[in-house]
């Protein structure tokens, strides 16, 4: 799976993905097969950080 490189747009992306067709990050990394701190570490970069009660990045 190749993710967008651009934080913005992955946030993007992920958000998307979680509303849609995930319940958590943990579910959406593990289907996608990715790699869940390298997107967190690009995210909170640009001081995105996940919110579980909310399911999505803020």
């Amino acid at each position: 799976m190749s993710l967008p490189k651009d934080p913005f747009m992955l946030m993007s992306y992920i958000n998307t993905q979680l509303r849609d067709n995930y319940d958590s990050f943990d579910r959406l990394c593990d289907s996608l097969d990715v790699d869940k701190i390298s997107i967190l570490k690009s995210l909170e970069a640009i001081d995105f950080h996940y919110n579980p009660e909310l399911n999505q990045f803020k």
